[in-house]
């Protein structure tokens, strides 16, 4: 009886029990979870709060786009522009035999590639609604079917190119507005998320993109300069297809092929086969001679392209034949292409040693005398932080080899010419004659400044060795002994410059994904309702922004209205309304 009594205690011991389902008075319930009170200051996890939770991030470039949630380590869907998804539903000539083939009659009228770019820079002609439109149907895609998030209006963080024309952001403020209903929109730079991303707050970031090549001088989270060049991806797809145009016909071709008509002829490659080349087998060459490398053990480590220079690179003088298939031309051919001369489109792309500096114009600089400039046109201290935290990014920095060399032929003309602006047989005379430097002493002695001491002969008249005399800017500081011991105490370390170092980075989506995170304030905030009201005519020049009056709120009643209502006046389009 007592076994009887100790099974019937136990329902799941008894088969009739499981059948009927009866508990008895002391038989323990399901698991649950206790009820607890809900404050009703922190709210409910509701749909409202995952929505201010959960900003999405996209960062826009001309030919991908990239998507995701804001604190998220990389983006959940990274899209490429192709004419394969623009295709309307029920649309299979895809399948079709020969419909490979046909991709002459489909760019006709168009400029060569142009169905693989959202947008051009040159926005002269180009009709905007079909970038909205083309814009539209990528983020609907790319939400709905990666993110899996619903149709609710959620709030947006633009990552954006610094060189992004207005016409083009308001296009895109148009599309996320009207068409998705954010609430609001914070706009970023991507130089400064890219350094953001690498853990500094200056930076010299070179983006190696599709149109152009920018170098943007990032001095604490602020975009100090920037310069550009037409030296980037498109130029080398350029000289990709006559590279590949040349073995085809089997010989080379005195002119450029540069009008679209040349571009569609049987003997022609397509946009696609191009891209796979450039992406899959060209590298780049190294330098001519090796720069002298300085390193430090302070602070952030040096990146030196370990994934690169871990293999040995080729020589150039290696001629073994690389049998590459077409398939884009008529007909289909197999050609044989040297090792050597697949590094050809990127050395006449991003360098062109075979011209004079005299010969190129402000746009068209090569990268590594466009970076050069840049570093020597900035202010001493900022440039001695820029030059130790050299960032590359961009799609062709992925190419074999060539963020290396644009380091090294970076150093080798710092080597070579310093930091001293002005060249010339005059500069290098002026410098060498001693006779201007005892004028100058003099002339300045009289204007009661402090004259230059030069000594060349360190003897006096009796033929002993006098001492130098040390100017008292160049005079050593004495040591501070209480503040070593203070630093020493705070664990300090002094701050890495003045040398050339390159770092990494996570890339300007992680960068804006983090900072968005963070709650960091963006450079421009634009409400929905006030770009319904006044569009992109209604934003203010930063200079035209009181700050003052945009700081000076009070928690009293109907104190923080009347700051939100001066707001809609002052709403500025941050970097990108300079020049509006």
């Amino acid at each position: 009886m007592a076994s009887n009594t100790g099974l019937a205690s136990l329902p799941h011991r008894t088969v009739s029990s499981i059948r009927a389902g009866a508990h008895s008075a002391t038989t323990p319930g399901p698991p649950q979870t206790p009820a607890r009170p809900i404050s009703s200051t922190f709210g409910s996890p509701s749909g409202s709060s995952r929505v201010d939770d959960d900003p999405i991030v996209i960062e826009l470039g001309s030919r991908k786009l990239r998507l995701g949630f804001a604190g998220d380590a990389a983006p959940k869907r990274i899209v490429a522009i192709s004419p394969e998804q623009q295709r309307r539903t029920g649309d299979f000539r895809v399948w079709e035999p020969d419909f490979s083939s046909q991709w002459r009659s489909r760019a006709s009228g168009k400029p060569w590639g142009a169905d693989h770019e959202l947008w051009q820079l040159d926005v002269r002609g180009q009709d905007l609604g079909v970038v909205e439109d083309k814009l539209e149907r990528e983020l609907r895609d790319a939400l709905f079917k990666y993110l899996l998030v619903d149709s609710r209006p959620r709030k947006v963080t633009l990552v954006l190119p610094p060189t992004l024309p207005i016409p083009l952001l308001s296009s895109t403020l148009n599309t996320l507005f009207h068409r998705f209903q954010s609430p609001t929109i914070s706009l970023l730079s991507s130089p400064v998320m890219a350094a953001f991303a690498a853990g500094t707050r200056s930076a010299l970031v070179i983006d190696l993109g599709w149109h152009e090549t920018t170098v943007t001088a990032v001095y604490e989270y602020h975009e100090v300069q920037s310069w550009r060049t037409v030296r980037a991806g498109k130029l080398l797809m350029e000289e990709t297809y006559e590279l590949l145009l040349q073995a085809v016909r089997g010989y080379a071709t005195m002119e450029r092929t540069e009008q679209t008509e040349d571009r569609l002829l049987d003997e022609s490659l397509s946009f696609e086969e191009c891209e796979e080349v450039a992406t899959r087998m060209l590298w780049c060459k190294k330098a001519a001679r090796q720069p002298h490398r300085k390193t430090s053990e302070e602070g952030l480590a040096t990146v030196h392209e370990h994934e690169e220079e871990g293999e040995e690179i080729p020589p150039t003088e290696d001629h073994s034949p690389m049998a590459i298939t077409l398939n884009s031309c008529k007909p289909p051919k197999t050609v044989e292409i040297p090792f050597s001369q697949l590094a050809e489109p990127c050395e006449a792309a991003f360098f062109e040693t075979r011209l004079s500096l005299s010969s190129f114009d402000d746009h068209e600089l090569p990268v590594h005398h466009l970076v050069y400039r840049a570093l020597l046109q900035l202010p001493l201290d900022v440039r001695a932080i820029c030059m130790s935290r050299i960032i590359f990014t961009g799609g062709c920095s992925h190419i074999f080899g060539l963020r290396s060399r644009i380091f090294d032929e970076v150093s080798i003309q710092v080597e070579d010419q310093g930091w001293d602006p002005v060249r010339g047989k005059g500069s290098e005379q002026c410098k060498t004659n001693l006779k201007l430097h005892r004028d100058s002493s003099r002339q300045a002695t009289k204007n009661g400044s402090v004259p230059v001491v030069i000594q060349p002969d360190m003897t006096n008249g009796n033929g002993e060795a006098t001492e130098p005399q040390v100017k008292a800017a160049d005079a050593p500081q004495e040591v501070d002994h209480v503040e070593n011991l203070i630093r020493k105490e705070q664990n300090y370390k002094p701050q890495v410059q003045g040398f050339l170092r390159a770092i990494d980075t996570l890339g300007p989506w992680c960068g804006g994904s983090l900072a968005t995170q963070m709650k960091i304030p963006a450079l421009a905030t634009i409400d929905r309702e006030i770009w319904l009201q006044q569009g992109v005519n209604g934003a203010s020049r930063p200079s035209e922004v009181d700050i003052k009056m945009g700081q000076r709120q009070s928690m009293g009643p109907s104190g923080l209205m009347r700051g939100q209502a001066a707001q809609p006046n002052n709403w500025t389009l941050g970097v990108w309304g300079t020049m509006f």
